[in-house]
């Protein structure tokens, strides 16, 4: 399928959300459905550190997994013709946000905390979980992120099946919704 994003003055596609929103598996579908390159930040952080996500706060804390990952998403999102999944806590840097206001069409999944809390409750990979009572986190983490989510072109509830959240997606970036 042919899909033209300069109609909507954006260069590429990212989607935010809480961790466990289908975020990767989505714009993984989406990429390969609309023949663009496929990117998730959290697997492009882990490849230039050599360590997982869950390692890198373990050894040296959030802050410096937040830096790293201003230092890998910033450049990312002046490519085109592709999709983006950012990690859930991207959009709390002010640079990343502005960068992705400016250059990415931008599609929140939004899920509710009941069914984030299904996909998550077994996750040994989620170092913002450890140790906390998950759904009381998700329900903070949403209150902390939320205003920035809400800032995307599209606002989705993904509790479909993938193939129609990604079907509802094409039909409004067709429909130049």
């Amino acid at each position: 399928m042919k899909l033209n994003l300069e109609k909507f003055n954006k260069k590429n596609i990212c989607f935010t959300g809480l961790m466990g929103s289908g975020k990767s598996v989505t714009g993984r579908l989406l990429a390969k459905k609309l023949g663009f390159k496929f990117y998730d930040t959290d697997n492009l952080i882990e490849k230039k550190v050599n360590k997982s996500i869950k390692q890198i706060f373990n050894d040296h804390g959030e802050q410096y997994f937040r830096k790293i990952e201003e230092n890998v998403v910033v450049p990312l999102l002046e490519k085109k013709k592709c999709v983006i999944s950012l990690g859930g806590g991207s959009v709390l840097s002010a640079k990343i946000r502005k960068v992705l206001k400016s250059n990415s069409y931008t599609i929140y999944l939004n899920v509710e905390i009941e069914n984030l809390y299904e996909r998550l409750k077994h996750s040994r990979r989620r170092p913002l979980l450890e140790g906390e009572n998950i759904k009381k986190k998700l329900i903070q983490l949403t209150k902390d992120r939320n205003k920035y989510y809400k800032e995307a072109n599209l606002i989705l509830n993904n509790s479909d099946e993938l193939s129609e959240t990604v079907n509802i997606i094409i039909k409004k970036l067709k429909n130049n919704e």
